[in-house]
């Protein structure tokens, strides 16, 4: 053999991979056992090897060591490249590509590393990638999902409509720019299981900007969603009983106003608060109230209609909508309605409660045209129901003095 040669930066490499980037042999040499050299030397741990004669004159043929098949020139002719410079092209060559597939080893460590699912198509929108958090929202392996169409592995609808939602990389393809889903897109997993995603897809460019296919990368946000429909929800309902609180009421009474001036209707707002609460209260203790008032916001969310609303509106008060009444009198018949279900005795905590209520009624358009006034009328009603011995309802009268008019004037006074 003519020599072996070995690169400057051999001791750098990694344990892992072969010591020796490259053999330069002259096959021709005399201790040389011809093919079975060549042979050999193709076991050998070597990335690049090189074989060229030193006793004829002729052009080098560079060979990739493990994987390729050697071939002899001996042909005489003028010598284009010293064998010097064969090796050093072919070995430039060769850590150009290495190189590049060490950076594609460390992105693909990269994205099987980070929290978002990753997965590419090409053009046609078959697979050619996805990374493991990828294989475990959609149930798919790298093995299965590797070739086959997108849809087939992505199933993506809406949420709210349950329709099936439009191909984010498709889009990004068509459009060739960053695309995404909508806020309520649902992702379906191999077995069923759902999960809400948020994506973001983008077309992949070749070195002359032409498009070769796209990437998905999306994120399960199943518990950040919950986690602000739930503080949505918070903000908008009591604590204690979940009804609609004030902010929510508002709210409805503003929209029903509208409907019932477009179609000329009316509504009612009944206010209703119990009887003697606080002496309950406090001689039964806060566990005792608290479940009473549970059990009151119960009846009366049973005691209405599914398009009227029952709000908590602090303490032991509730404001009840009448989303449409025909006349008056329907407000009076469903203030009766409530009273005689909070006459019935409530089982709280193993014990047994009689309680009463008192309702003051308005009527829009009649006696208030805004949430605020119907409210505050509802509440002045509430004060002439009280007033006049409890445990009945009273609709409001023009002049009447409201219960802050009371209070005013009678600092200790309570309305109970």
């Amino acid at each position: 053999m003519k020599f072996v040669s070995r690169s400057a930066d051999a001791c750098n490499r990694p344990p892992y991979g072969p010591r020796t980037q490259a053999i330069v042999v002259d096959p021709f040499c005399a201790d040389s056992q011809g093919i079975d050299t060549i042979h050999a030397l193709l076991r050998a741990p070597v990335s690049i090897l090189i074989l060229g004669s030193a006793r004829y004159e002729g052009e080098f043929d560079p060979l990739s060591g493990v994987h390729g098949r050697p071939r002899l020139s001996k042909q005489r002719t003028p010598v284009k490249r010293s064998l010097s410079s064969i090796a050093k092209s072919t070995l430039a060559r060769s850590a150009l590509a290495e190189a590049q597939f060490m950076e594609g080893v460390r992105a693909r460590m990269t994205l099987d590393s980070i929290g978002d699912a990753v997965i590419s198509t090409d053009v046609a929108g078959n697979i050619t990638y996805l990374n493991t958090v990828a294989e475990s929202l959609t149930g798919w392996s790298k093995e299965e999902a590797c070739g086959q169409p997108l849809r087939k592995i992505l199933h993506i609808i809406d949420g709210v409509s349950r329709e099936t939602a439009p191909d984010p990389l498709a889009m990004a393809i068509r459009r060739n720019e960053a695309t995404g889903l909508s806020a309520n897109s649902v992702l379906i997993r191999r077995d069923g299981y759902e999960s809400a995603i948020e994506d973001t897809a983008t077309p992949i460019h070749d070195g002359k900007g032409a498009t070769i296919g796209a990437v998905i990368v999306f994120r399960d946000v199943s518990v950040a969603r919950a986690m602000s429909l739930r503080m949505s929800y918070l903000a908008q309902h009591d604590f204690l009983t979940e009804l609609p609180n004030r902010m929510l009421l508002n709210d409805r009474l503003t929209q029903a106003m509208s409907a019932a001036l477009r179609h000329n209707t009316s509504l009612a707002v009944l206010f209703v608060d119990v009887d003697h609460f606080k002496p309950i209260n406090d001689a039964q203790g806060h566990a005792i109230g608290d479940a009473l008032l549970k059990s009151i916001s119960h009846r009366l969310v049973a005691c209405v209609r599914t398009t009227d609303t029952v709000s908590r509106h602090g303490g032991d008060e509730f404001v009840v909508l009448l989303s449409e009444v025909t006349r008056k009198e329907d407000a009076a018949v469903s203030a009766e309605k409530i009273l005689t279900a909070l006459r019935i005795p409530h089982r709280v905590l193993e014990t047994d409660l009689q309680i009463t209520a008192s309702v003051g009624i308005s009527v829009f358009p009649d006696n208030g045209t805004d949430a605020d006034t119907l409210i505050r009328n509802a509440d002045t009603a509430l004060l002439h129901a009280k007033e006049s011995g409890r445990d009945r309802h009273a609709f409001f009268e023009p002049g009447a003095r409201s219960r802050k008019n009371r209070a005013s004037r009678n600092p200790y006074a309570e309305c109970e």
